[in-house]
């Protein structure tokens, strides 16, 4: 469900980012809007999705990590907020100068939002100042290294926030070019052809960074060879993303985006396994699917209505996408 979420959200933040670079005009910028319009919002049921499972499944988890990362929750839930407002009240107004200013708001919170989501997925690899009771508390910065008692941002999870950042919003650029035509398509390309050498170092940077912090992160995949399959899926998905990007063909330089996306988080979940929360104070204190899963019961109860659940959302989406397929017209719906 946190995959699901990156890469279908990770889209709209995406396009929000680039919102005024690609989008000169007015016109221009509400195109981007209308296409992710008919879909943000629901995207963004696969985090709410992702925060219940953490709820029923490991509930440790979610009130060690809810507590801990509290400040930089409400950040998020702010800057989610003020995208959303972005998006909505741009068409509620015909002044150019409001439109301009909802425009603004949701570019600046897009790429905040990547950054952010990026931080906090280096908190979760790096390790956070657990106790022996489970819990911890990290100020927003300290002294910026990499330390037992670090603060949320330091010189790793800036690299991680910058990851995402660049992934996201050329992910965002080439979901924009494959929903629209015109001036709006060729600088979305552009955008997408200028971010993908950058991918590609800040990709290299992140695995030399995470490695020199975290060499144990190698473990998993020594113990089970089969999981360097993974950050081989990663480097075809690089791979397909330019060659299919200078092919013009749009679906397919999406889709690789969107295999980037799952494998460079499906390769952090494998590195850290069993972890769910690795304690930067000592193994001893990390938080594990074992010592943090809920009660048999519980489970089982919980894994009836999930399926139920999941199979209603997956069925939502697919009918949604289909709804919506093919390049967004001039005028109506969202951003007018």
């Amino acid at each position: 469900m946190v995959v699901a979420y990156v890469v279908l959200d990770g889209f709209d933040l995406g396009a929000g980012a680039i919102a005024l670079i690609v989008g000169r005009t007015d016109a221009e910028r509400g195109k981007i809007v209308r296409a992710i319009g008919p879909v943000w919002d629901g995207n963004e049921v696969w985090l709410l999705a992702a925060g219940g499972v953490l709820y029923f499944a490991f509930p440790m988890l979610y009130a060690s990590g809810f507590s801990g990362f509290y400040l930089p929750l409400m950040i998020v839930l702010w800057l989610l907020m003020l995208r959303a407002i972005g998006i909505e009240f741009r068409h509620q107004s015909g002044s150019p100068i409001w439109r301009g200013f909802f425009d603004t708001i949701f570019c600046i919170s897009s790429g905040l939002l990547t950054i952010f989501f990026g931080a906090a997925l280096g908190n979760v690899i790096r390790g956070v100042p657990l106790n022996s009771e489970g819990y911890f508390f990290e100020a927003l910065w300290t002294n910026w290294r990499v330390v037992p008692n670090p603060g949320i941002l330091d010189w790793y999870t800036v690299i991680a926030g910058v990851v995402a950042l660049v992934a996201l919003t050329n992910h965002g650029a080439l979901y924009v070019a494959l929903k629209t035509d015109g001036d709006v398509n060729v600088r979305s390309r552009k955008v997408a052809s200028v971010l993908w050498p950058a991918l590609v170092a800040v990709t290299l940077i992140s695995l030399v960074s995470t490695l020199s912090i975290r060499p144990e992160l190698l473990e998993n995949y020594k113990k089970v060879p089969i999981g360097f399959a993974i950050p081989a899926l990663v480097v075809l998905a690089l791979v397909g993303m330019l060659f299919y990007h200078r092919k013009g063909n749009e679906k397919l330089a999406f889709l690789s985006s969107c295999v980037y996306l799952a494998g460079m988080l499906g390769g952090a979940a494998f590195a850290v396994y069993p972890n769910v929360l690795p304690a930067s104070t000592g193994p001893q204190y990390s938080l594990t699917i074992f010592n943090t899963v809920t009660g048999s019961y519980a489970m089982h109860v919980a894994i009836v209505w999930w399926a139920i659940g999941i199979v209603i959302a997956i069925g939502y989406f697919v009918f949604l996408f289909k709804m919506f397929k093919g390049k967004v017209s001039e005028a109506g719906g969202y951003g007018h």
